[in-house]
């Protein structure tokens, strides 16, 4: 994608649960354009996987958002399609939610820094494990 049609300031999307999205909204990353498009999805047990992956290319294409924040479970339900996302930016980070505890073991980025640093992530976490 063309660098030099991004605004220098982008937007943050955000896709997760309802608890996870108000917060983030109250904090003020919220958008809503004059058309209805906005930079958010709540997603709750009704939510259909094709509605999640719609949004997030939605999100992947639009030249305004820097960033995509996703909760580790629903990311879990679209795994494939983030894995195929290899654009910088937006930059997809998963992030803990209210109802499931952060797994490092399952974010695509922590395993790609892991690798880059010679580190065996599954080797550490066994370790940590054995620590308890």
């Amino acid at each position: 994608m063309d660098e030099k049609k991004r605004p220098k300031e982008g937007l943050i999307a955000i896709i997760g649960d309802e608890d996870t999205v108000t917060g983030f909204l109250l904090a003020g990353i919220g958008q809503r354009d004059s058309s209805g498009t906005t930079n958010f999805l709540v997603c709750d047990e009704t939510t259909k996987r094709a509605k999640i992956v719609q949004s997030f290319r939605g999100f992947c294409a639009r030249l305004d958002i820097s960033i995509i924040l996703i909760t580790q479970d629903i990311a879990g339900e679209i795994r494939k399609e983030i894995s195929e996302h290899l654009e910088v930016i937006p930059t997809v980070l998963e992030i803990p939610s209210k109802a499931s505890k952060y797994d490092k073991g399952k974010d695509p980025i922590v395993r790609r820094v892991y690798r880059l640093l010679g580190k065996d992530l599954d080797d550490e976490m066994r370790k940590d494990k054995m620590k308890r």
